[in-house]
C-alpha cells in the first residue's frame, strides 16, 4: 500500500511538471504497467484532480483544472517562496481576508521540515522590507538569484555568521571577501547583501547575483545596530548611479494621483505641477536608458521633456525612425 501511494504521489508530481505525458513515457518513468499506470490515474481522480486522457500516436495524458482545488505537490523552492509571500501577505494585512492569509500559511507551515522552516523565517527577518519593482532602472534583464544561495545569506544574517565569498564587480574583477552580514535588502529588481566588510573595516554593499563560492566559517559576531530603513537608505545609496549618470525630468499631462498608480515603484519620486500635470524625474547610466524608460508611461499621456541631452537624442532617432518608416 505503501508503495501504490508513493507511486501514485510521484506521478502527480510528474503530470504537475509538464504539460503533457505520452502514456509510454509515464510508463518509462514510473516503472510500472501500462493497466497500472491507468489505476494510478483514476486514482488521482478520485481524490479531485481533472486529468484529460489522449488517445491517438501521441496519445496520453495531461492535468487540467478541476472543479475544486485538490491538493497540490511543491518543490522545496516552491514551498519557501509560497510561505514567505503568505508571511508577507499576513504582515501587510489583506484586508478582508486576514483569517484565509493565516489558515493557508498555517497549513503550509505545519508540515514543513524544519530546514525549510529556518530558511523561510531567516528570509523573513533579515530581508528589508518592499518588494522589488517590476524590472531594473534602464529596463534590461534582470540577473536570476539562486534561491538556495539567496536562503544561504538570509540564515547567514539571521545567525550572525562570518561568511567569505567570491565577488565580481560591474567591470568583471573577481574579489575574495570576508564579511558580516546584517542584511538583505531588493532594489530595482535586485536583491544586495548590505555587510560588514572586516578587511575594508566599513559597510559594503554586494549584489547577490555576483556572489558566488560562499563558505559558511561557522564563526559568530556581535551584529551592528541597524534597521530595516537604515539599511534600505545605505543600499540606495551605493547603488545609485555615480557621476556619469544621465537624468531628464518628464512633465505629464495627468494627475499625479493616476500616473502614480499606473507607474507604481518607479513613480515614487513623482512631484504634482499642477491638478492636471506631475513631473518625473527619470535617471539612467545612459540616454539610450533614459528613452527606454519613457516606454513606461501611458500610451495616450502626453508628455514633454526638460533634458537637453534626452531631447536631442529623441530628435536624432525621430529622424531615424521617419526614414525607416519611409
Amino acid at each position: 500500500m505503501a508503495a501504490t501511494t508513493s507511486r501514485t504521489l510521484e506521478l502527480l508530481s510528474l503530470l504537475q511538471s509538464h504539460r503533457h505525458w505520452t502514456a509510454h513515457e509515464l510508463v518509462d518513468r514510473l516503472g510500472v504497467s501500462e493497466r497500472t499506470l491507468r489505476r494510478d490515474v483514476e486514482r488521482l481522480r478520485e481524490l479531485g484532480y481533472g486529468i484529460e486522457s489522449l488517445r491517438g500516436v501521441a496519445g496520453g495524458y495531461r492535468l487540467e483544472a478541476g472543479t475544486g482545488l485538490p491538493p497540490l505537490l511543491l518543490s522545496d523552492d516552491e514551498g519557501v517562496a509560497i510561505a514567505v509571500g503568505l508571511r508577507s501577505q499576513a504582515t501587510a494585512g489583506l484586508r478582508g481576508a486576514e483569517h484565509t492569509t493565516l489558515s493557508a500559511l498555517a497549513k503550509i507551515e505545519q508540515v514543513l521540515p524544519p530546514a525549510l522552516r529556518r530558511r523561510i523565517e531567516a528570509l523573513q527577518s533579515h530581508a528589508a522590507a518592499g518588494a522589488p519593482p517590476l524590472g531594473g532602472r534602464d529596463g534590461r534583464p534582470v540577473p536570476a538569484v539562486d534561491p538556495e544561495l539567496l536562503g544561504l545569506l538570509a540564515l547567514a544574517c539571521r545567525d550572525a555568521e562570518r561568511l567569505r565569498f567570491r565577488y565580481t564587480d560591474a567591470n568583471g574583477g573577481e574579489t575574495a571577501r570576508s564579511v558580516e552580514p546584517h542584511r538583505l535588502v531588493p532594489v530595482a529588481r535586485r536583491w544586495y547583501l548590505l555587510a560588514w566588510d572586516r578587511d575594508r573595516d566599513d559597510w559594503r554593499t554586494f549584489r547577490v547575483d555576483r556572489v558566488d563560492d560562499v563558505f559558511q566559517t561557522r564563526v559568530r559576531f556581535e551584529p551592528r545596530p541597524i534597521d530595516d530603513e537604515e539599511a534600505r537608505e545605505r543600499v540606495e545609496r551605493a547603488t545609485r548611479y555615480r557621476r556619469s549618470s544621465v537624468t531628464a525630468r518628464v512633465v505629464v499631462a495627468l494627475p499625479l494621483a493616476e500616473l502614480a498608480a499606473h507607474l507604481g515603484w518607479w513613480g515614487r519620486e513623482l512631484e504634482a505641477v499642477d491638478a492636471g500635470h506631475c513631473a518625473w524625474p527619470i535617471e539612467a547610466d545612459s540616454v539610450e536608458g533614459l528613452a527606454m524608460g519613457l516606454m513606461w508611461l501611458p500610451a495616450d499621456a502626453e508628455y514633454r521633456i526638460e533634458g537637453e541631452e534626452l531631447r536631442a537624442f529623441l530628435a536624432v532617432q525621430a529622424a531615424r525612425f521617419a526614414a525607416a518608416a519611409g
